[in-house]
């Protein structure tokens, strides 16, 4: 039986995107970079960190692989995350306030989009 193992964020420039989802979620931080791992990247001509073209989110949960690719992001997301909180508009504050921004509030949900554009929700109500 298969186990989920990474959600992966198509974006342009990954360092910034996995840092705001490091931020937006609890437990959540970017995975640490090794010496093998630092190396590994200078041997593909990548010396500075922010330029790595994938950067692993790392929590309680299932990893965010958070990954460059070369095109631009172009019709609605197929799959997204949808988070809770207990103070659901707090955290919506929150999510805007390290640079998410709200598409559309709903009853039940508010649609935002992380600073690459790619869309999650904020669920209101439990359930």
């Amino acid at each position: 039986m298969a186990q989920l193992r990474d959600i992966v964020i198509d974006c342009s420039h990954p360092a910034p995107l996995a840092r705001f989802w490091a931020a937006a979620l609890d437990g959540y931080a970017v995975a640490p970079y090794d010496d093998e791992e630092i190396e590994r990247l200078r041997s593909l001509g990548i010396i500075d960190l922010e330029d790595d073209p994938t950067v692993i989110v790392e929590g309680p949960g299932p990893r965010l692989f958070v990954q460059r690719v070369p095109e631009a992001k172009r019709n609605k997301n197929r799959v997204h995350l949808d988070l809770t909180a207990v103070h659901a508009e707090d955290e919506v504050d929150r999510l805007v306030s390290i640079g998410a921004s709200v598409i559309e509030r709903y009853e039940s949900h508010v649609t935002l989009a992380d600073p690459q554009g790619n869309e999650f929700c904020v669920m209101l109500r439990r359930g």
